[in-house]
């Protein structure tokens, strides 16, 4: 059991919780013998919802918190007078090395505020930014920023550019990833004072393979693997791809049931249908990790449900057993 990847999971974050937090980490102790979970926050309503399922004990731990640190809470300030909170405690179970890893569905801000503030960034990085998976036309791309840093620097992107991809590479298996910088125009002379400055230095930095600028149309597309923004423009790149991607699911079911020959239709083309919207959902990617961190910290939806968050703890084993932390601080710790 000493190999074991340890997972601190915010019981109570999220619009689902405790129930759907506590049954997605069940599922992911059943599905991989390499991950323990600690499950924190109110212990009587963990332990009750565990008495749901069986699992092997040795892959389950429970720690108390009785505070909650609420989505409407300033962050900054309910992380320093919660610190019986479950987020709380349970950043500090990676701060301290008892575990590798948090997931959390709670508060963004708190989440992000905690990560820094107690977890801790990695010298020399100077934002960690927030990077979900997105689904594509090919597969998925990472895009980084989406939540953390509103205003950002050149360099600073071009740090988000080193470490998508090397989180990339390493936990998604998308060998030498085409990065594309997020414009308003492929043509490099595009954009804002921020593009514009950021354009020359991604193209010449060896460690990446950058591929120019992408267009917001063109990201549905898999333009690039690794897509770098500020997180003003991350953020509305994400919020709009979940929004159209949502009418368009429901749009595609009315259709199919607006009459008898298209009920028919939709009868038959149901199981290509189901696999290719799965392949669409967020759900099925995980959670969103915040990069740049002494530990993984993993931000998943707010209304997530038992498959994002089974997903998002086994994400955590990949990020461990490929070291990604060691090699970000090789491509950035040791460039300074």
């Amino acid at each position: 059991m000493e190999n074991m990847v340890n997972v601190a999971v915010d019981a109570m974050g999220g619009d689902n919780a405790p129930f759907e937090i506590v049954k997605g980490a069940v599922e992911a102790v059943n599905e991989d013998k390499r991950v323990r979970v600690f499950l924190v926050g109110r212990e009587p309503v963990i332990r009750e919802e565990l008495k749901k399922y069986t699992y092997n004990e040795e892959q389950m731990e429970v720690v108390h918190a009785e505070e909650m640190i609420e989505t409407g809470e300033p962050p900054v300030m309910a992380i320093r007078k919660k610190k019986d909170s479950s987020i709380v405690k349970a950043m500090y179970l990676v701060k301290e090395g008892q575990c590798d890893a948090f997931v959390s569905a709670g508060s963004t801000g708190a989440v992000l505020v905690g990560g820094q503030v107690i977890v801790g960034r990695i010298k020399g990085v100077e934002r960690p930014p927030l990077a979900p998976i997105i689904p594509n036309a090919g597969g998925v791309s990472l895009l980084l920023d989406c939540g953390a840093n509103v205003d950002a620097r050149p360099s600073q992107l071009l740090q988000f550019a080193k470490m998508g991809s090397i989180y990339m590479e390493s936990v998604l298996g998308v060998k030498n990833p085409r990065v594309g910088l997020v414009n308003i125009g492929v043509e490099e002379e595009k954009g804002n004072a921020l593009t514009k400055e950021t354009y020359p230095l991604l193209l010449n930095c060896p460690e990446i393979n950058f591929v120019g600028n992408v267009e917001a149309r063109d990201i549905p597309a898999g333009a690039a693997d690794v897509l770098v923004c500020e997180a003003f423009a991350g953020n509305i790149v994400l919020k709009m791809l979940e929004g159209v991607s949502s009418v368009l699911v429901k749009k595609i079911r009315d259709g199919m049931m607006s009459s008898l020959r298209s009920k028919i239709g939709g009868f038959l083309v149901k199981p290509a249908l189901k696999q290719t919207l799965k392949a669409f959902s967020t759900e099925e990617y995980g959670g969103a990790p915040l990069l740049g961190l002494n530990g993984l910290v993993v931000k998943t939806h707010g209304s997530s449900n038992a498959i994002e968050i089974r997903h998002s703890i086994l994400q955590c084993i990949a990020f461990k057993e490929q070291n990604i932390n060691e090699k970000i601080k090789e491509q950035i710790v040791l460039e300074d």
